[in-house]
C-alpha cells in the first residue's frame, strides 16, 4: 500500500526520525521492538529471515526495487529531500524499512542447538564492530554469536548496515548474568578459549579443538576482562611478526583480529 508523505515531520514516519541521535534511537528501537534495515539488499536478507515488515520508507525511483518482496507492506513514498533530511546524507541505498524485531532464544536454548563453533562478545559496545565481527562470523561459518549484557545490539542501524545482513544469517543469544557465564558455556560442553594479544599465549592455528569450541572476543582497546582471561581453559594469541613487534605494532584491531580467529576456530570442521 502506497502513501505519499510530503513532510519530514508527518507521523506516520516516527520510526524513522532523529535517525543520528543515536541514544534516541537506541531507546526507541527497544521501546517499540523494532529495527531499521537500509538498503534493497539489507531489507531482503531481514525479510528472507523472517522479520516481519512495520513499514518501508522511500523514493519513487526505488520504488520497483523492491515490489516484488514487499507484498501489503505499507510504503511511504517521499522526496529525495525528505529522504536525506531523514537518512542524514544522500545516498541511502534505496529505502529505509522498519522492521519487527524476533524474541531472542535464552543462551541455553541456542547451546542445545547443536552449535559446534561460538563466538562470545564482551562488552563490545561499538556498533560497527559488532556489525562486523558478525560478518566475519557468518562468512566463515561460525555456527552462533554469544553476547555478554552490555554488547551492543546486532540489530542496531549502523550494526545492521556494516554487516551487510549478516546478522540475519546467524543465530545469536545474549547472556543475562556475565559473572557465571563461563560456567554455563563450559556446563553446555563448550571448551572456552580466550583471544588476547599476549605474545606468550598458545597460537590460535596450534590449539586442539574439540568438538565443541567458544572463542571469547573482548572490546577494542581494553580487551577481555581479567575475570574472563582467568575463567578462560585456555588463552590464544594470533602471532604477530617480529619485526612489527619491535617496531611497535603489537595487536590487530578487534575486527581483523576476529576474523582471524574466526578462521582459525574453523579450520578442523567438516
Amino acid at each position: 500500500m502506497l502513501e505519499y508523505v510530503t513532510d519530514a515531520d508527518d507521523p506516520r514516519l516516527s520510526d524513522y526520525t532523529r535517525l543520528r541521535d543515536v541514544e534516541l534511537r537506541k531507546s526507541l528501537e527497544a521501546e517499540r521492538g523494532l529495527f531499521l534495515a537500509e538498503g534493497e539488499k539489507v531489507i531482503r536478507r531481514a525479510i528472507g529471515a523472517g522479520y516481519p515488515i512495520r513499514s518501508v520508507l522511500t523514493t519513487r525511483r526505488w520504488l520497483a526495487s523492491l515490489e516484488d518482496v514487499l507484498g501489503e507492506a505499507t510504503v511511504y513514498v517521499v522526496s529525495d529531500e525528505i529522504m536525506a533530511g531523514i537518512a542524514g546524507f544522500q545516498v541511502h541505498r534505496g529505502a529505509l524499512a522498519s522492521m519487527e524485531r524476533l524474541p531472542l532464544p535464552p543462551m541455553e536454548a541456542l547451546l542445545k542447538s547443536g552449535t559446534g563453533r561460538l563466538l562470545v562478545l564482551e562488552d563490545l559496545v561499538d556498533h560497527s564492530n559488532v556489525g562486523a565481527i558478525f560478518r566475519s562470523a557468518a562468512a566463515l561459518g561460525v555456527d552462533a554469536v554469544i553476547l555478554s549484557p552490555r554488547c551492543a545490539d546486532p540489530l542496531y542501524r549502523r550494526a545492521v548496515k556494516v554487516s551487510m545482513g549478516a546478522v540475519f544469517s546467524i543465530p545469536y543469544a545474549r547472556m543475562d548474568d556475565w559473572f557465571t557465564g563461563l560456567d554455563r558455556l563450559r556446563a553446555a560442553g563448550y571448551r572456552t578459549l580466550a583471544l588476547t594479544p599476549d605474545q606468550s599465549a598458545a597460537p590460535i592455528d596450534g590449539v586442539e579443538l574439540g568438538d565443541r569450541v567458544a572463542l571469547l572476543l573482548g572490546a577494542e582497546g581494553d580487551g577481555l576482562s581479567s575475570h574472563w582471561l582467568e575463567e578462560a581453559d585456555q588463552a590464544v594469541c594470533i602471532p604477530m611478526s617480529a619485526q612489527a613487534m619491535a617496531a611497535g605494532v603489537d595487536s590487530l584491531n578487534v575486527v581483523a583480529a576476529a576474523a582471524i580467529a574466526c578462521h582459525g576456530l574453523m579450520r578442523r570442521v567438516g
